[in-house]
């Protein structure tokens, strides 16, 4: 069984790498409170390898010009990015942290809503690389992003 990659082409499934089933409503409990949900970022899909948001296109998310703001991309790659890592670890012995995060801005967007999908590239014992795929709501590529992650052991109790 085959499905369309962020990569455009066909590929076999990869094997579910969560060590964390994701559940959509656990996911946005744990973001009450924080810059998630300031922005308007919901969770909506996961996948076996991925896992997908979209953030309203608003006064919360655009620039001056009326435009979606290239940071507020970047706070949704990072959020997609980062709750994939890490419902990729074993949260009891180890979490993960941004390392690195590039975005390239391809189309704007006055209004609507963006939907951005995290694929895993990379699953290592101490790294993870995602790539973050931005669209608007017609489908049309408004940003991609590439996300390194460093994954860490918690210090003992």
């Amino acid at each position: 069984m085959a499905r369309h990659s962020l990569r455009g082409s066909a590929q076999p499934i990869m094997s579910i790498i969560w060590k964390t089933q994701p559940d959509l409503q656990q996911l946005t409990a744990m973001a009450q409170n924080t810059a998630i949900t300031t922005m308007g970022i919901e969770f909506t899909a996961f996948g076996d390898n991925w896992i997908q948001g979209r953030m309203p296109v608003d006064q919360r998310t655009h620039q001056p010009i009326g435009l979606l703001h290239g940071g507020a991309s970047v706070v949704l790659a990072e959020t997609l990015g980062s709750t994939g890592a890490n419902l990729c670890v074993d949260t009891s012995t180890h979490y993960c942290v941004g390392l690195d995060i590039n975005a390239n801005h391809i189309r704007g967007v006055a209004s609507g809503w963006v939907i951005g999908t995290a694929e895993a590239v990379h699953i290592g014992r101490t790294t993870q690389v995602w790539s973050i795929r931005i669209e608007d709501e017609s489908g049309k590529l408004v940003c991609l992003s590439r996300l390194t992650m460093a994954v860490t052991t918690k210090p003992a109790p």
